[in-house]
């Protein structure tokens, strides 16, 4: 969801996103601040739902390379850096270790959660996402149909790490990561081997 109102007088999110597994650890809302100043950035801690409460178990600014330091972040916050091609790379916060090992993800998670969140308003803001979803059974239909097309690519790249001789619940970045470290590897002994061949038959 963005740009939408979290009650008559409440804050109002660039983007938020809900999550909801059953699974403590990762469960809740993600919310994204836009910057694309400085001074805006700097106007967003004087707001009230920054100083009390406010929505988002997570929360980030997002902004442009350069534009904001980590190290002016408000307490709590991280930061997604936007570069020149448009690509996004976490500079703190939880996401950071998204790529990495799963328990120091989730570890992770549970440090950079903000706990005082404003329930209410983020109930407000589900309400009104689904006053305009539109039949809410077909929506019900295509997320399972995503949890199930989830699994199977799960299974897939347990499957592949197995093969891989990798660690039980390694993430998809390391088994693609590993795949191609293999995939180069084999590259290097064949072409080395084609040119032992070749000097073998130009030798007699």
């Amino acid at each position: 969801m963005s740009e939408c109102k979290s009650g008559v007088d409440g804050e109002i999110p660039d983007a938020i996103g809900f999550r909801r597994t059953g699974y403590d650890a990762t469960d809740g809302s993600v919310l994204v601040e836009v910057k694309t100043s400085r001074a805006d950035f700097l106007a967003d801690a004087k707001k009230s739902h920054r100083i009390s409460g406010g929505i988002g178990s997570w929360r980030y600014y997002m902004a442009p390379k350069g534009l904001i330091d980590p190290n002016d972040l408000p307490m709590g916050w991280g930061l997604l850096q936007v570069n020149e091609r448009g690509h996004v790379k976490a500079l703190a916060g939880h996401a950071t270790y998204f790529k990495g090992r799963h328990d120091e993800y989730l570890r992770q998670a549970c440090l950079w959660r903000f706990l005082d969140v404003d329930v209410s308003r983020e109930q407000f803001l589900l309400v009104r996402a689904l006053a305009n979803t539109g039949d809410p059974q077909k929506v019900l239909i295509m997320l399972r149909e995503a949890n199930n097309r989830a699994a199977r690519l799960t299974a897939a790249v347990e499957r592949i790490a197995k093969a891989l001789g990798l660690p039980q619940h390694t993430s998809s970045y390391e088994v693609e990561r590993t795949a191609r470290l293999l995939r180069q590897r084999i590259e290097h002994d064949f072409n080395k081997m084609s040119c032992l061949t070749t000097d073998i038959a130009r030798h007699g």
